[in-house]
């Protein structure tokens, strides 16, 4: 069978850093290291979890398994992109939990939030600004990806990743329909309400 080169860089890298924080332990808890195995490693890092995460760098290691966990998930599903828990269902009477679903680029299909108890409660990228002010209006915790949690002024960069328009068309465009634009530190933004007025009629109209 052909040698699976990702799986291999997946485990070195989870050995790595578990062996990092289990030798944090064992030195600074004056305690014998435990095997250099994953199994091993996992099981000393659990029975001294308390201990883990009253320390000063608990942040790091949270970071630093998280993206372990990333690495092994797109080993397992490659192109299965990750899962960013954005918050309660904006849809009356539902229940269900929004989660952004965010694909590789080169995976080709748009990123999408989507309702766990109803996959027909969904949001397209160039949706994400326009939840974003439902939920803020309901006062709602949100997560939403960065791009479309904080902006009110959008970069050609933001529209393009947003609307998957080519950022030479966003300049077109933006003159065409006579966006309101800011400068700030050399960087031209553009507002947020004239980009979803024009993109949005033009995504529906495709």
């Amino acid at each position: 069978m052909p040698f699976n080169t990702a799986a291999a860089d997946a485990r070195a890298a989870i050995l790595t850093v578990l062996s990092s924080w289990s030798g944090l332990i064992a030195r600074e808890r004056k305690l014998a290291p435990p095997a250099r195995t994953v199994r091993s490693l996992v099981e000393f890092a659990v029975r001294h979890i308390d201990w883990l995460t009253a320390h000063f760098a608990a942040a790091d290691l949270t970071r630093e398994v998280a993206h372990l966990v990333r690495g092994a998930q797109q080993v397992v599903q490659p192109g299965a992109g990750r899962r960013v828990v954005v918050g309660a269902c904006m849809e009356p009477e539902c229940s269900g939990t929004l989660v952004a679903v965010v694909l590789p680029r080169e995976h080709g299909e748009p990123n999408r939030i989507v309702c766990t108890a109803d996959h027909g409660h969904a949001w397209p990228e160039h949706e994400w600004l326009r939840l974003r002010h439902r939920m803020e209006r309901g006062q709602t915790r949100t997560a939403v990806p960065s791009v479309a949690r904080t902006i009110r002024w959008l970069s050609a960069a933001d529209i393009s990743h947003l609307w998957h328009v080519a950022p030479g068309s966003v300049y077109r465009l933006a003159s065409e329909h006579q966006w309101r634009r800011r400068n700030h530190s050399g960087r031209t933004y553009y507002h947020e309400a004239d980009v979803h007025h024009a993109l949005s009629r033009r995504v529906t109209s495709v």
